[in-house]
């Protein structure tokens, strides 16, 4: 097991039956993303916020520094800005929140059913060797279950982040990490430092220094 999820499971002694699915969803979200794939997450209410928290972690430096490479920097440095742009770009773990193309959820919520936002974008941006992380503290949201059904239909990973007894996403996930809490608030206070260690996991295995 990895040493950071030793970690965590240290500090919150709770988590301890999470520690083998924790690493199971870093496996999977490492061979998308070293295998050129990109992330998918969704949510509703707390959890929708928890999925544009995650890109926020992904998609730009979080705990270290992520220069861009070298040939990025000669090719920016043949324009007028390039040297400013180069030395604050950072490296990039591709990751899309579903929750906040807005004009797009509504369209579908209106001109084709609510519970169809995600499925909709998931089958519009996904490919085979993506992944999909779905959020729900019940685990039977439908539009997320919707979401990771065409998921796995496309040959996408899916990892379900969920409450203790993981719902029916629990079924339709290749992996669910199931924290042992039966209140919302409690189970969305133990699903930050899961994807947070994740972020950190993630990071370290792509931008080590």
């Amino acid at each position: 097991m990895h040493p950071l999820i030793e970690q965590l499971l240290l500090e919150y002694q709770d988590l301890q039956d999470c520690g083998s699915s924790v690493q199971a969803a870093f496996e999977a979200l490492r061979e998308t993303f070293a295998d050129g794939g990109k992330l998918l997450v969704c949510g509703n209410g707390g959890s929708a916020a928890d999925s544009d928290h995650i890109v926020g972690e992904l998609m730009k430096g979080f705990m270290r520094r992520r220069p861009v490479p070298g040939r990025v920097r000669t090719i920016l440095s043949q324009t007028p800005d390039g040297r400013y742009t180069a030395d604050r770009l950072q490296g990039a773990l591709p990751t899309l929140s579903l929750v906040s193309q807005t004009a797009l959820c509504t369209a579908v919520a209106n001109d084709v059913a609510p519970d169809m936002i995600f499925a909709q974008q998931v089958y519009g941006y996904a490919k085979p060797g993506d992944a999909l992380l779905a959020v729900s503290t019940s685990g039977n949201s439908r539009n997320v279950l919707l979401a990771a059904q065409v998921a796995r239909a496309l040959g996408v990973r899916t990892i379900g982040l969920t409450g203790r007894t993981g719902g029916r996403m629990k079924t339709c996930c290749d992996v669910a990490i199931c924290v042992p809490k039966d209140a919302t608030p409690e189970i969305q206070e133990r699903h930050l430092p899961i994807y947070h260690v994740l972020c950190i996991m993630l990071e370290e295995e792509f931008f080590s220094e």
